[in-house]
């Protein structure tokens, strides 16, 4: 039988898929620790070994075997632009879509001080930007010169104003600083592009950065480490969105990755105003767009999550309302590899899950602002409209494990506590229970039709409260409708035979 091997080197676990290609069908999944600091091999068959026990008996032949990975910390990046709110977001998104964590944005010339914190904050990439095309061109220059006058050997890639290409080969060339120089991020004022950057971004995971992750000794098993793993759930989030060449998608959707560090959204979706007679304002907003809070996290940020919600907001999800919050995340934090045992426990952690999905959403979609002028007031709308999106995919151990991941991810939906927040407001939830989000992004690389049947198959379908009773009211009243239906005929029945 021939078969696809889907590996993800998590930053905590190491995951495997195995996938029959044939009867589009997965055949197992297994799961270790990740041995980043010995041998990342060494968990990884551990894991192989679980996945082979499952399979026993049947003749397997893996065919392809391809991976992704977050471990040592994932892709962590610096972006520099020109414009806070422009260039320099632009080149933070394009980062975000190619699976990076950014760890801060520079905007403007960078000075002495800056480049020595750039310096120590252990980053993998340089993302430089700066200008639209045919604009601005002294800012990207200057910062090109400084990371030349600080002698950084990071890997560069330079998607800025085009205009400046020429002086940045001159530089870096002369430097020995490692570079790529790819298409802008914002050829225009307010106009993004950030494929070319994210492709670029990625390119550069591969050839270098495996061998910084201590990846290369995988490799020679697998056949390519193709991307970090957010960018293989953004993938997969894509292809099931929009669909194959021979397979239907499902529409826009929202996926919630909710882990011990972060909680990160991704959204397919154009974000266009969907109310009449709201005007689209600032940035433009990439179809594809991912959005890491690093402080939203069920472990590593327990207590940054308890500082950015508030002890009000945790509580307000608390069954037992005099649990000390504080202590709760604090503890945590400290044990990060903390698995709930007990009632309290499994209650306090899905309260941290739905207040980090609550908070993690409402950053990551638009929203509207009234402004008043001298013909009423006029809507504005800042960011994606995500309000008709159809699905929202959950994904991470705290959703897997719960018995009510419906109401986690209740959470990211609209809610009239915050008119203005443009969140889902009728979507359907999915539950990625087997963890094949990050697998299906890696076969849709290179058998897009099989990955979309494949996650129709096996994202299920979960309900909320409200879900249910909605869903218990609507049968309540089919069931009466057919009852009445049912006495209606025998009353003709009746009727036919006495006239």
């Amino acid at each position: 039988m021939d078969a696809y091997l889907l590996i993800d080197f998590g930053s905590t676990y190491t995951k495997l898929t195995a996938v029959d290609i044939e009867k589009e069908e997965i055949l197992g999944t297994s799961k270790d620790i990740t041995t980043i600091e010995d041998n990342i091999m060494t968990g990884f068959e551990k894991a192989y070994k679980k996945l082979m026990s499952q399979l026993e008996g049947k003749n397997i032949n893996f065919v392809r075997k391809l991976a992704c990975s977050s471990a040592a910390g994932g892709l962590k990046m610096i972006a520099i632009g020109l414009v806070p709110d422009l260039t320099a977001e632009a080149a933070k998104r394009a980062a975000l879509g190619a699976g990076a964590r950014v760890l801060k944005t520079y905007s403007y010339e960078l000075t002495d001080i800056e480049m020595e914190e750039i310096k120590k904050s252990n980053i993998d990439i340089i993302l430089l930007a700066g200008g639209t095309d045919g604009g601005n061109k002294d800012c990207i220059i200057h910062n090109a010169k400084m990371l030349v006058k600080h002698n950084m050997k990071i890997p560069v890639v330079v998607a800025g104003n085009k205009v400046v290409n020429d002086e940045i080969n001159r530089l870096f060339g002369g430097a020995s600083i490692p570079y790529s120089i790819t298409e802008n991020v914002m050829p225009k004022l307010n106009e993004l592009n950030v494929e070319p950057a994210r492709e670029e971004i990625r390119k550069v995971f591969m050839g270098r950065i495996v061998d910084a992750k201590g990846l290369r000794s995988a490799e020679d098993y697998v056949n390519g480490i193709l991307m970090p793993t957010p960018a293989a759930v953004l993938k997969a989030a894509r292809v099931l969105s929009e669909g194959s060449d021979k397979e239907e998608g499902i529409g826009e959707i929202v996926v919630i990755d909710i882990g011990g560090a972060t909680t990160d959204i991704h959204s397919i979706a154009d974000g266009e105003p969907t109310k009449a007679g709201v005007t689209l304002r600032g940035l433009e907003e990439p179809f594809a767009k991912r959005t890491v809070e690093g402080d939203l996290g069920m472990r590593y940020s327990a207590l940054s999550l308890w500082e950015a919600a508030g002890t009000r907001k945790i509580k307000k999800y608390l069954k037992n309302k005099d649990l000390d919050v504080e202590e709760n995340c604090r503890l945590r934090s400290k044990n990060i590899m903390m698995v709930p045992k007990i009632g309290e426990e499994t209650d306090f952690d899905e309260a941290m899950a739905k207040v980090a999905t609550e908070l993690a959403m409402e950053r990551h979609c638009g929203y509207i602002e009234p402004v008043y002028s001298p013909l009423g007031v006029i809507y504005s709308q800042y960011g994606k409209d995500l309000m008709e999106v159809k699905y929202i995919i959950g994904t991470g151990g705290v959703l897997v494990h719960s018995e009510n991941p419906g109401e986690i991810l209740d959470s990211a939906s609209f809610s009239t506590e915050d008119l203005n927040s443009l969140r889902p407001q009728r979507a359907k939830f999915l539950l990625d229970k087997t963890y094949i989000l990050s697998a299906m992004g890696l076969l849709a690389e290179e058998l897009p039709d099989v990955a979309v049947k494949i996650m129709k198959k096996y994202l299920k379908e979960v309900c909320s409260s409200k879900m249910q009773e909605k869903k218990d009211h609507v049968d309540i009243k089919m069931d009466m409708f057919k009852e009445e239906l049912k006495n209606k005929k025998q009353f003709d029945n009746h009727c036919d035979g006495v006239f």
